[in-house]
């Protein structure tokens, strides 16, 4: 790798962390990706071979370890140097909503991304059973449009195509509002009223789907604000009955 030449340890560092989409792969192990598809599905953008190539870095400089399994094939996981980055990542991500502008440009928004991100941070206790959620982005990219989330009280999973089974509820959205609404900058309620987000399915299931997500980890945070980074932003009030 491309060193800066300085002994200093900020610079050795960044040697490792700043690389091109380095932060963005520790975050999703962090996040408890361990697979090669799992990274991939949390880093649409990046290609198979950067992947490969940066975590072979992350491997000899001792941040994850490859262990193979012969019927589950490998994982990555982060060594104990790896899990000492997690208040690095996490003060970087606190950094950027505070300070950095929280108009999204249309290139960073991505359904792939957004959806994934939906997926992992979902409340599965509060479930009342099989739940099957179809969202449809009105404004995506042919292909990007539906999505599917699976959940159950053990598990949930995307799915690219109808797993079967009847939806329970169908939400549609522009990305942009189901973004907005993620890194909480917009209540459920007010997208509702605007008619930005349409919800349609039982009014019990309705009402209580803001409740089961967790929204974004950094969404606590208003972004420009130096309010409480523990305050929380998520408004479910306005869900229709």
């Amino acid at each position: 790798m491309d060193g800066y030449g300085q002994f200093c340890p900020v610079s050795m560092a960044a040697e490792i962390f700043a690389r091109r989409w380095t932060p963005l792969i520790i975050r999703e192990l962090l996040a408890g990706s361990t697979r090669f598809g799992e990274l991939r599905q949390g880093i649409p953008s990046i290609t198979p071979s950067v992947l490969s190539r940066r975590l072979d870095e992350l491997a000899v400089a001792g941040i994850l370890e490859r262990q193979e399994d012969a019927e589950e094939g490998t994982r990555y996981v982060l060594t104990e140097a790896g899990e000492a980055l997690r208040p690095v990542v996490e003060q970087l991500g606190l950094w950027g909503r505070r300070w950095l502008p929280s108009e999204y440009r249309d290139q960073d928004l991505d359904p792939r991304l957004l959806v994934w991100d939906i997926h992992r941070n979902i409340r599965l206790e509060q479930l009342p059973g099989r739940i099957l959620i179809e969202l449809r982005f009105r404004d995506a990219l042919p292909g990007r449009r539906a999505y599917w989330l699976l959940l159950a009280p053990d598990s949930a999973d995307v799915c690219l195509t109808h797993p079967g089974g009847e939806v329970d509820l169908n939400l549609t959205s522009d990305v942009r509002t189901l973004t907005q609404i993620w890194m909480g900058d917009v209540g459920w309620g007010q997208a509702l009223r605007t008619g930005s987000l349409e919800l349609s399915g039982p009014a019990d299931l309705r009402r209580a789907l803001p409740g089961w997500l967790k929204l974004n980890p950094f969404a606590a945070v208003p972004s420009g604000s130096s309010g409480d980074a523990g305050a929380a932003l998520q408004d479910s009030s306005g869900v229709p009955s």
